[in-house]
């Protein structure tokens, strides 16, 4: 069975009528002939036959009427123009009917759209011949007349030699058929009729009929009939009004039978041996002319080619319509390679495949191969290639998943902006809905509605929009587990992604709503495009895609304002108003807070609690019990406020007015007055795109209570009232299974405050509250104002500072006695415990309404932005309880010095090292350093020039040289290394660290130059908590691992051979001055004091542990005590040649033998060493200088004590005059332990390194 094939692709055939015809169906009631013929088509059970005489059944085989008339005029028609008439047709046409579709389509899915066949219909319907093909030209022309004509001989005859004005590029190989309509009434009796019909058929054929018609004179019952394709309107005509009736004919049944056996008989006996024959002949033609070129082609020059290609391509036609395929297929294949076409016919032919897509990509590359919008003439073939592929192929072969036919749709369309095209699209998105692809779908509804839009057809636009919405709506099924959803905190129905896309379908959509007077409906779309988002959007792509969602924001809000000022000015009622919610956020709960009048600070949360966990630790370890009381209260008739966090989420400015917050009082009686809290009203706020700011709303009770904050309000873009809540969620739950495997939260967090009466009130603020700029090091001196605004007294007050918050409380001016010195013995604890708490100051009680200035100190050491986080504990003699108040203030401490020092042995017999000062001043000021002091456990230190430090100017570099000797005074270091090696003993193995503290220590202060001032207590306290701060901070990056509240009980404050060297500086002009301390490395040698500790460690039998994390820390941590500054080890004996440069000799007296003066020194202070020194005879490196000659003793050896020096004088000999060097030795260190001398610790090796050679010139005194 062959299959069915698209009408369109059916024989075209073509009928003139004589006068007399059309006058006797006119009168009969009875459309023209053609519509007549074409209402028995297409015939069922038709058989034709192929070229090698098989049969061929047709289960239906259509026909096609016009009327040549019609024909003949349409082909005079710019073909340009007249596609152009076609999309506009065809575009009115679904115009005029798709409200009435999609009215009675509404909400239901359908496989099939009224829209689509229409299309169908109107594309069908196009019988005008084209040039690109042949499918519409005339296969045959049936001349009709009627017995009712003077003399219808004649006029048959004036129909034959009537000539067809058709263009030439028409194949004029057409099939010429007369019928001859005997109606009954005719003046011709039958026996006449009859002779006329053999008349005719002697003379013009055997393709001549004859049908006999009843045509009474009142007209038949119509009888139902298949509706007429409609089709394009002549030039100058109109296209009529939809007509929703049947078609029907108005013919008896005798006529119906006779009209049926006239078609079926043209049809077999004429047309389709016709059409067999002109196959066999164009093949057998073609089989010719190949043939003989494959016999003459050795012979002869002969090329043969193809027939014509109207000839080939009417072959490949009469082939396909016959349904012989095999044929077909191979001529369709041969013109598509010579580039004539047939792409888009072999889809039809062949069976489903991939390669058919191929085939389809070539058949609309072909009409248009550029990717610009194609001509219009290039847009209406596509429409056709498209309807006839969607005919043709069946729906089940046609959606699979082989060919997706859905994207050949898509393909044809292109970016062609008319209607047809939109409906291509439309009918690709139904069919991938209906495959499940409903994101694609969508897509494509969305693509045809904006197309439709720009045409002017409203209702169908809003259908495709509203179908893509509900698409886009319906969520797929995610094969996900339930926790990806819980550990990526979104929810599993979250449509985040979309958002982007909905907005694209939703704005159009609420436009289209409002134009047609859905005001209500545009409200609710625009409003549902104002989403907004979380944070801000980044976009890498560069600065156009942001501006793109910016105007799209600023389009959206615009629209909804329009739409709801709109709303409220049409609407009495308002009803909407209650319904309507933002789909966002201003406010961010989490970010609220309550701010007191007293002087709460806001700052950090943690470092508030920090300072009162600090100053509940001191007040216990002195004895007390008395706790803080609760803070966060408000007094009652005192303003507090809530400082909500606002942040616009969209990308456009916004006006939030008459803002405000909703305030319930908690266990409110019924018969309290509600009206003793006041809350303030702000009119109006303007948010700029994507800003953030705190609002801050004030609230006064007038009677104690515990007040709730838990709505704001206000009127968005003062047309709607919007309500958001202030409560942030709570905390995740994780007691139970169940909390665990289901995501549940522990109930709202709401912004409370208790109000109380003001009985304990103490306000603390800063009298000079500008912008706080210090230099690195400065002391500045802030006021405090306290002022008792309670009803108690305030009889005892505490300052907590943070750890690194160096602060003193009182002035300097009547600090200090003024002496000078040039040493000075200060007494440290040595321990890296945080400071305490300071006692204020107050010489009476501070009574209600009663105030006091306070002078504090602030010294700024590090560089960079701060926070001053105070915290103020008092109370009234005798109370309980304390209160505090916290005290915030923001200061910036900006760099002046670059410092940096360093040190090594000195070759001066008082001292035992070189420090090394550099100071650089990187200041944009003048800078006089006053003096610079030193403070050390062991060292002391003297300045090696009386030059005075003076005035330092910008970007100027001084250097200052210091000797370093031993303290006589100076403590015994092995109390101090004792500890530490005792500490660190039980952390390598794991003991609890016994929270002992650090022997105390006394400290050498040096001063430079002589006779500087005495240190002051306050730069006493700075300079020991500036110590703690660099202490502890070494500690925490060497010992991450142990917890910081261990390190007073493990380290002291100061190492015995640390040395900390403090510059003071001053600006007379600004009166402001300071001191920088800097921290040096350990000066002097060390011996691995842990090294016992950290061998039994890694000897000692270690517990397996499972977690390999554990094993890891404890590996770590013997690494950094390894690596410590406690455990440092060096070599103490440094070795030096202490000789004159240049000397002169009598050499006619004979050889020179010079004494050469080695000196060896222990810079150790705690261990004794022993040393073997020893001479060589190297090879000479320098021509110019060579080496001395040693003569006498080679090998020496000696025994120092702690910092004891040895000088060694070997003899050398010089036979003449010039420039030797003095090298070439090897000494050999044994450091012994200090408890048993003969036991040796440590083993060194120094040999001569180039750097300690030197040169010694000798000169001949006969020649000086």
């Amino acid at each position: 069975m062959s299959p069915v094939l698209p009408s369109s692709l059916s024989p075209h055939i073509c009928i003139i009528a004589s006068e007399d015809l059309k006058q006797l169906l006119e009168s009969a009631s009875l459309p023209p002939l053609p519509a007549i013929l074409q209402s028995f088509s297409p015939l069922p059970q038709v058989t034709t036959r192929t070229t090698s005489l098989t049969s061929v059944p047709h289960a239906s085989f259509a026909l096609r009427f016009s009327d040549l008339v019609e024909i003949e005029n349409a082909c005079q028609e710019d073909e340009e123009q007249r596609a152009v008439r076609t999309l506009d047709w065809i575009g009115e046409r679904i115009g005029r009917r798709c409200a009435k579709w999609v009215e009675d389509i509404g909400d239901k899915d359908t496989t099939r759209t009224p829209w689509w066949d229409e299309l169908k219909r109107c594309i069908e319907g196009s019988h005008t011949p084209s040039k690109t093909e042949t499918w519409n030209h005339p296969v045959a022309v049936i001349m009709g007349v009627s017995t009712n004509a003077p003399n219808p001989l004649q006029a048959i005859t004036a129909l034959h030699a009537r000539p067809l004005n058709l263009p030439s590029w028409i194949d004029p190989n057409i099939l010429k058929c007369t019928l001859i309509v005997h109606p009954q009434n005719s003046a011709l009796s039958d026996e006449e009729a009859g002779a006329l019909f053999n008349a005719v058929k002697k003379q013009f054929g055997l393709n001549s009929y004859f049908l006999p018609l009843t045509c009474p004179d009142i007209p038949p019952p119509p009888v139902p009939v298949p509706a007429l394709v409609p089709r394009l309107p002549a030039v100058g005509e109109t296209d009529p009004p939809p007509d929703t009736s049947l078609n029907t004919l108005r013919m008896a049944e005798a006529d119906i039978q006779g009209t049926a056996r006239f078609t079926r008989e043209f049809l077999l006996m004429s047309l389709i041996p016709w059409m067999e024959t002109c196959v066999v002949h164009t093949y057998a033609f073609t089989t010719l002319l190949l043939s003989r070129a494959n016999t003459f082609a050795g012979t002869m020059s002969f090329t043969p080619g193809p027939p014509p290609p109207p000839q080939q391509r009417r072959l490949a036609e009469f082939s396909t319509i016959l349904g012989d395929f095999k044929l077909a297929v191979n001529v369709w294949e041969t013109i598509r390679k010579e580039g004539h076409g047939g792409s888009d016919i072999l889809p039809l032919l062949l069976s489903p495949s991939p390669a058919l897509q191929l085939h389809v990509s070539n058949a609309l590359a072909s009409i248009h191969p550029t990717a610009s919008e194609p001509p219009v003439s290039a847009q209406l073939r596509a429409l056709l290639y498209a309807v006839r592929w969607e005919i043709g192929l069946g729906l089940p072969d046609f959606i699979s998943d082989t060919l997706e036919g859905e994207r050949w749709l898509v393909w044809a369309a292109g970016n062609s902006e008319e209607a047809p095209s939109a409906l291509l699209l439309a009918q690709a998105a139904l069919l991938s809905a209906n495959k499940g692809a409903a994101r694609r779908a969508a897509f494509w509804y969305v693509s045809a509605a904006n197309r439709l839009e720009k045409c002017g057809i409203k209702p169908l636009t809003m259908y495709f929009l509203r179908k893509a919405h509900t698409l886009f709506k319906t969520r797929p099924m995610k094969e996900l587990s339930p926790s990806f959803w819980d550990s990526e905190g979104k929810s599993a129905s979250s449509t985040a992604g979309l958002n982007d896309i909905l907005s694209v379908i939703e704005h159009p959509l609420g436009r289209l709503l409002y134009t047609t007077g859905d005001v209500e409906g545009a409200v609710q779309f625009f409003l549902g495009l104002l989403r907004g988002s979380a944070s801000p959007t980044w976009s890498p792509s560069g600065d156009d895609e942001e501006f793109n969602q910016t105007s799209s924001d600023k389009a959206y809000l615009d629209d909804f304002r329009v739409a709801l000022a709109h709303y409220t000015t049409t609407s009495p009622d308002r009803v909407l108003l209650k319904d309507l919610k933002l789909p966002f956020s201003f406010c961010v709960p989490q970010q609220c807070r309550t701010r007191l009048a007293r002087g709460n600070a806001q700052g950090n949360k943690s470092e508030w609690e920090k300072r009162e966990e600090d100053w509940s630790s001191f007040w216990k370890q002195n004895g007390g019990s008395e706790g803080i009381a609760k803070g966060g209260c408000a007094a009652v008739d005192e303003t507090f406020w809530i400082d909500i966090s606002l942040r616009n989420p969209l990308d456009t400015e916004v006006n939030l007015s008459h803002f405000t917050v909703i305030v319930e009082e908690a266990n409110l009686q019924p018969s309290t007055s509600k009206h003793a809290i006041e809350v303030e009203t702000i009119d109006d706020i303007v948010l700029g795109a994507r800003e953030s700011r705190i609002v801050s709303v004030g609230i006064k009770a007038s009677r104690p209570a515990l007040l709730i904050i838990t709505h704001a309000t206000f009127t968005f873009l003062s047309l709607l009232p919007s309500m958001e809540p202030l409560a942030s969620r709570g905390r995740r739950l994780q007691d139970t299974a169940a909390q665990r495997q289901t995501a549940t939260y522990a109930p709202d967090v709401q912004i409370k405050v208790q109000v109380a009466e003001a009985s304990h009130k103490l306000l603390v603020n800063f009298v000079d509250d500008g912008q706080l700029v210090l230099g690195q090091g400065e002391t500045k001196a802030l006021s405090l104002w306290f002022s008792n605004s309670g009803t108690s007294s305030v009889d005892e007050a505490w300052l907590v500072s943070g750890f690194e918050d160096q602060i003193w409380i009182g002035g300097v001016e009547n600090e200090g006695s003024g002496a000078h010195s040039t040493l000075e013995v200060i007494n440290s604890k040595n321990t890296t415990r945080p400071g305490r708490p300071q006692r204020i100051p107050l010489t009476t009680s501070l009574q209600p309404e009663d105030s006091v200035e306070m002078t504090i100190l602030l010294h700024g050491e590090q560089v960079g932005q701060h926070e001053l986080h105070l915290f103020v504990v008092y109370r009234e003699a005798g109370s309980k309880q304390f209160h505090s108040v916290q005290l915030l203030r923001d200061y910036e401490v900006q760099p002046m010095f670059r410092l940096s020092v360093s040190s090594k042995p000195s070759l001066v017999e008082d001292d035992l090292y070189l420090i090394d000062l550099r100071v650089e001043n990187i200041s944009n000021s003048d800078i006089l350093l006053k003096n610079i002091s030193t403070v050390s456990p062991t060292w002391r230190c003297r300045p090696l020039s009386e030059t005075p430090l003076g005035m330092s100017r910008p970007s100027q570099s001084s250097r200052f040289f210091m000797g370093a000797s031993r303290w006589e005074n100076s403590q015994d270091p092995s109390h101090t290394m004792d500890f530490v090696t005792r500490k660190l003993a039980d952390v390598l193995q794991g003991k609890p660290v016994d929270p002992s503290q650090p022997p105390p220590v006394e400290l050498c202060c040096s001063h430079m130059p002589h006779k500087s001032d005495v240190l002051k207590p306050h730069v006493r306290d700075f300079i020991h908590s500036s110590r703690q701060i660099v202490t502890t901070r070494t500690i925490s990056q060497t010992y991450p691992q142990l917890p910081s509240q261990n390190y007073p009980s493990i380290f002291p404050l100061y190492h015995p051979l640390s040395l900390d060297v403090i510059v003071f500086w001053e600006l007379p002009s600004q009166n402001r001055m300071g001191h920088v301390l800097l921290s040096a490395s350990n000066i002097g040698a060390g011996h691995a004091a842990l090294q016992d500790i950290i061998d039994a460690a890694e000897n000692a039998k270690v517990a397996r542990s499972m977690y390999a994390e554990t094993q890891r820390e404890k590996m770590e941590v013997l690494q950094a005590v390894k690596d410590s500054a406690w455990n440092a080890e060096k070599d103490p004996v440094v070795l030096s040649v202490q000789s004159e440069r240049s000397m002169k000799h009598d050499f006619s007296s004979g050889t020179c033998r010079l004494p050469i003066s080695f000196s060896v020194r222990n810079h150790s202070l705690t261990h004794a060493t022993s040393f073997v020194f020893k001479l060589s005879l190297a090879p000479n490196t320098d021509p110019s200088s060579p080496g001395v000659t040693y003569g006498g003793r080679l090998t020496f050896r000696g025994t120092l004590k702690p910092t004891e020096r040895s000088t060694i004088s070997p003899r050398v000999w010089i036979s003449r005059a010039g420039a030797y060097e003095v090298g070439s030795w090897q000494l050999e260190v044994n450091v012994h332990e200090p408890s048993d001398e003969t036991r040796v610790r440590h083993r060194y090796v120094q040999e001569c390194r180039k750097e300690d050679v030197i040169r010694i010139s000798v000169c001949d005194e006969r020649e000086s």
